[in-house]
């Protein structure tokens, strides 16, 4: 752990770093799966949903951002490499040779479930560690996910 003034024990810290570290591997394999959807999505509707899913791809990044952030804030080393991402990621595998819009719509609804309930839980973590801005920081990415589900949802009615 790199020295930092921030007032939390760092025991604490630590815990909050691994924790940060599991939800920045799933934000990176977010942005990668949002963005193969959105180069390779077909049909119906291609337009609307390939302006969706480069929406999403943004939005995802600045989750990326933040937590990579919030782990250096607290001392810690941000890993974010391709090797570290496709070892560690708790996202299910994207399948690579879908191309209907229907079938992007599944598999993001489904990798955006698993990665909202990551965050969720990361929620109460971090509250029960006592580090409020880390928990403020998946309150306000979990809000972002809903609405990105709510949006799928929408979509597969």
């Amino acid at each position: 752990m790199h020295k930092t003034q921030i007032e939390i024990s760092e025991q604490t810290r630590q815990a909050m770093v691994g924790l940060l570290q599991a939800n920045l591997v799933d934000a990176l394999d977010l942005t990668l799966q949002t963005k193969q959807a959105h180069w390779n999505v077909k049909g119906k509707g291609f337009i609307g949903l390939h302006e969706l899913f480069d929406s999403f791809h943004n939005e995802a990044r600045t989750y990326v951002d933040d937590i990579a952030e919030r782990i250096t804030a607290l001392g810690g080393q941000a890993e974010g490499t391709a090797s570290v991402v496709s070892k560690t990621t708790r996202l299910p595998t994207y399948p690579v040779d879908i191309t209907s819009g229907k079938d992007h719509l599944v598999a993001l609804s489904k990798t955006y479930a698993v990665f909202g309930k990551a965050a969720r839980a990361a929620i109460d973590e971090a509250d029960e560690a006592g580090d409020k801005v880390t928990a403020d920081l998946f309150t306000g990415i979990t809000k972002a996910v809903d609405k990105a589900l709510w949006m799928l949802d929408a979509h597969l009615d």
